[in-house]
């Protein structure tokens, strides 16, 4: 990329980083001025201590010297309320920009298919999220204060020191021009070192979110060892790119610190000869270091600055990556500008048309051309051999994909026309991977139908053949479960999660090898059930094998052929590719 090309993206980045910043303005402008006062009562503290000097102490006026303590006194109480006031906003301001930078990148990461989350790893979505997205707003809001500050305190402290020697500050100034270059050439090179130390550091999250997540496996399998070894060599290339960037973060501070030094012993000596010579009062000479060091400091912090832009273009290319990652489904005003249809209240006939759909970046059609019409309210047991598109069906079913070419209707309705969050919500379903939440089984029970009663809760345990548990359980339906609940069975997961299905009133019902992990006995308990409590849905029953015994209405076989409906009362295919 050219360099033009670089500062162009580098500027369209800070312009939207500064977006949300601007919802802020009132309260960074009272900032700002609580800031400006605060500067230049910091400021006006040295011309005390001079006066305390020279016209106090060596004129032998104590009256005077009194007055000016006093003063000093009343503007360093002023200087650290105002101090703490500042913080107080300064966190505010902070705080809401970092939680409506998260809010905005969690809402789009919302809207990505789950192709998207198959070729992500967990840990680099966390450090962007996380780290990042926390770099960014500390420039944004620190950034702001500290370039503001610097400003201000630097013009103010190199107008006072002009005032006191304009002889000296010349010569304080001298090397200015040359720490600037140096952490000019220096900041490319920072800023691929922090890149590759982020890299390194999504490398560790997401071997420890990986690797905690099927520690079983590990144990099972004996390969704690071979894990272990893996830790290691990341843990040593994180210390290699660390080691590099402490290196250059050195250098970075270390050669302008040093340069400093060599100003302020210049400007000692000189000044120093002075009061010798009785050219300069003491109290001069004191005040005028006294803002030299407070113009240095706003220097230096103008540089660091100057040399995070390295950390943080960093930081926005990485969260960049994920705003601009797109969504395989659009809005429905984003396609047609059109309010979306209401959903309706009751199941009717749902329908596929002529619908063909690949995978990005994949050139094999998973369907081809198909048509399929499932009855409103029917019982549908679905076979489909491992690979050959039920997940994928599911899917388009649920509007996680859209189709390349054709429709999926429900109701004679396009699905496309209702509105995405609530036509998912008309789907209630349990698949093979059973999934609960950090919380209590009262949450996980209510997460899809909130506003469930106790009552509505005792009716789904029965259900579900859960009223043994429960009550084992020490805090019943209070009792935490802690992350997807590992100390259950995989037969006790899924009936909870059957249970949290049956909470919900959907117009769907998609039990995806749902009851796996049940005994025989059981197994036909919950599915009656389940039929019972979902007599007026359409419900798909998946499995690998369709078990005979299962009074499906049809069956629907998936496969590399297309899709095939089957009547089980007529067994021939009523709608088909």
């Amino acid at each position: 990329m050219s360099h033009s090309n670089s500062d162009s993206s580098s500027s369209l980045q800070l312009s939207w980083l500064l977006s949300y910043v601007k919802p802020h303005r009132l309260s960074v402008i009272v900032l700002l001025l609580l800031s400006l006062l605060a500067s230049a009562l910091v400021l006006v503290q040295p011309l005390f201590t001079k006066g305390m000097i020279d016209d106090g102490m060596l004129a032998g006026d104590f009256s005077l010297l009194l007055k000016l303590a006093l003063g000093l006194l009343a503007v360093g109480l002023l200087s650290t309320l105002l101090s703490g006031v500042t913080r107080y906003l300064h966190t505010l301001i902070s705080a809401r920009v970092l939680f409506a930078l998260r809010s905005t990148l969690y809402d789009h990461l919302q809207t990505l298919s789950p192709s998207f989350y198959a070729a992500q790893r967990r840990g680099d979505l966390m450090s962007r999220i996380d780290g990042d997205v926390a770099e960014i707003q500390r420039f944004a809001i620190d950034g702001l204060f500290a370039g503001v500050s610097g400003v201000i305190g630097l013009v103010g402290a190199v107008g006072l020191l002009l005032f006191l020697s304009w002889e000296l500050t010349l010569v304080a100034l001298f090397l200015l021009p040359l720490e600037w270059w140096f952490l000019y050439k220096m900041r490319p090179r920072v800023e691929v070192a922090v890149r590759a130390i982020r890299e390194k550091m999504a490398d560790l999250s997401a071997f420890f979110i990986e690797n905690i997540s099927v520690m079983k496996l590990i144990q099972n399998t004996g390969n704690e060892d071979r894990e272990m070894n893996r830790l290691n060599s990341l843990n040593q290339y994180y210390l290699q790119g660390l080691l590099r960037l402490q290196w250059l973060e050195f250098a970075t501070h270390a050669v302008p610190s040093t340069l400093t030094s060599w100003s302020r012993a210049a400007i000692f000596l000189w000044g120093g000869y002075w009061v010798i010579q009785e050219q300069m009062a003491l109290g001069s000479l004191i005040a005028f270091s006294t803002y030299l060091g407070m113009a240095l400091g706003p220097v230096n912090s103008l540089l660091g600055l100057y040399l995070s832009l390295a950390r943080v273009k960093v930081s926005l290319a990485r969260v960049e990556d994920l705003t601009q990652a797109p969504a395989d489904i659009q809005p429905l005003a984003d396609r047609n500008n059109q309010s979306p249809s209401i959903l309706p209240n009751q199941v009717g006939e749902l329908a596929l048309r002529n619908v063909s759909f690949s995978y990005p970046n994949s050139t094999q059609a998973i369907f081809k051309h198909c048509d399929l019409t499932i009855p409103a309210a029917a019982k549908v047991g679905v076979y489909s051999p491992s690979g050959s598109g039920k997940s994928t069906l599911v899917d388009l079913l649920m509007r996680h994909y859209d189709p390349q070419s054709g429709q999926v209707l429900f109701a004679h309705r396009d699905i496309r026309d209702f509105d995405v969050k609530q036509w998912r919500q008309a789907f209630a379903v349990v698949d093979q991977h059973t999934v609960l939440l950090r919380g209590s089984l009262r949450e996980n029970l209510r997460y899809a139908n909130p506003s469930a009663s106790d009552e509505d809760l005792w009716q789904v345990i029965e259900a579900a053949q859960l009223t043994e548990l429960v009550e084992t359980f020490p805090d019943g339906l209070d009792s935490l479960l802690g992350e997807n609940a590992m100390h259950l069975s995989g037969g006790q997961r899924q009936r909870i999660a059957l249970a949290r299905a049956m909470l919900q009133q959907p117009l769907f019902v998609i039990l995806d090898e749902a009851t796996s992990a049940l005994d025989l006995d059981t197994e036909a308990l919950v599915l009656a059930q389940v039929r019972q409590r979902f007599k007026d849905c359409t419900c798909f029953f998946i499995s690998h094998r369709i078990e005979q015994h299962n009074p499906y209405d049809y069956v629907l076989h998936v496969d590399h052929a297309g899709l095939r409906l089957e009547s089980r009362l007529c067994p021939q295919s009523v709608a088909s590719e």
